[in-house]
């Protein structure tokens, strides 16, 4: 699948890149991004493959991210609606103020206006409620981002990093309501990090939101850079924000090295094709902080893993799932009884084989 081989992101008729290019990194004020040059060579080759889908936010490098953003785009007249921007509130730049940040009505629109100014354009494609405010009623978070669509200053809703509860809620509000709802839900996913199998992915499947996987690499645990010699660890200042793989992660990051040698592809690479293949997955986050970093998992988009390989990550990373998880295949045999429902086999069950009288 080519990056310009577009898919239709959750319910909706907003068609994105497979890959979507992640702005964490545009901006060198948190000490280990990458400069507005560097930055404006990654859009160009991502912009070059086909490309149309560029995540930000309020808080990525105290709003310079979305600076950079916006004065790529200004400084080419007729691309701002060629490309899909989404970008995420709650972050606050303000401190001291309570409604600087936050998914309350004034600190929603406050940061949507302050987004538009950085992005230097009047409508957000993709406007994300980055994590979740308790303190704000999740239906005047709703309400107020239906107001911003109604006005055009935002295309559509994005929900990221909230309990699966959470996202039911604001969905069926939304609903109900006759509001907006939300079209895509950002969650991280990685060989390892895979706890979202057990709600989130099949709320978003019931829900039609569209799954955008965040730190598909994992820090960059998966990217072929960390193994298990002593003193193998990358020196950076974002490694030592974000620790050293675990020995538990250690014995994935071991199998992914020898399925990525065995495809001849990047450990990288081999990540980011499991990750972007998996049920429910509509596009796959992608950040680097240099040009021939991008280049290189830009390159992943065409990478297929044979099924033996596939299942050799999957049994090494397999997680173990929080209740009802481990009790829905025995709930599958109980309903179905040994037959094929919607491309899904089933057994009977040792309770009913003991039962062969009706009473």
């Amino acid at each position: 699948m080519p990056l310009d081989s577009y898919i239709s992101l959750g319910r909706s008729g907003l068609r994105v890149s497979p890959f979507t290019l992640g702005a964490m990194t545009f901006g060198e004020d948190n000490g280990w991004g990458c400069s507005p040059a560097e930055a404006d060579a990654m859009i160009s080759e991502y912009l070059g493959r086909g490309g149309n889908f560029i995540d930000t936010a309020n808080i990525y490098t105290n709003g310079h991210s979305e600076a950079i953003v916006g004065d790529y785009l200004a400084a080419r007249p007729g691309l701002r609606d060629r490309v899909v921007i989404g970008t995420k509130f709650v972050g606050n730049l303000w401190p001291g103020d309570p409604n600087g940040g936050g998914a309350g009505r004034k600190g929603v629109v406050q940061q949507a206006e302050e987004s538009l100014r950085r992005l230097r354009t009047d409508y957000i494609d993709v406007y994300w409620l980055h994590q979740w405010d308790r303190a704000a009623p999740v239906e005047e978070t709703m309400r107020a981002l239906d107001d911003l669509v109604t006005a055009g200053k935002i295309r559509y809703v994005g929900l990221s990093d909230l309990p699966a509860w959470k996202v039911t809620e604001a969905q069926l509000i939304a609903a109900f309501r006759g509001w907006s709802p939300a079209i895509a839900l950002q969650v991280e996913y990685s060989l390892l990090a895979r706890t979202v199998e057990g709600e989130h992915l099949p709320m978003a499947d019931q829900l039609g939101l569209g799954v955008m996987p965040w730190s598909p690499l994992r820090n960059g645990f998966l990217t072929g850079k960390f193994d298990r010699t002593p003193g193998a660890r990358p020196d950076s200042l974002r490694t030592g924000l974000v620790g050293e793989p675990s020995p538990a992660d250690f014995d994935v990051i071991d199998v992914l090295l020898a399925v990525a040698s065995e495809a001849a592809v990047t450990p990288a690479a081999a990540a980011l094709s499991w990750v972007q293949n998996r049920p429910g997955v509509a596009s796959t986050l992608i950040g680097a902080r240099h040009l021939a970093q991008l280049k290189t998992n830009l390159d992943a988009i065409d990478v297929r893993l044979t099924a033996q390989q596939i299942a050799t990550l999957d049994e090494v990373s397999a997680p173990r799932l929080n209740f009802p998880a481990d009790y829905t295949p025995l709930a599958r045999d109980l309903t179905f009884a040994g037959t094929t429902v919607d491309g899904v086999p089933s057994s009977v069950t040792p309770l009913l084989r003991h039962s062969p009288t009706r009473y």
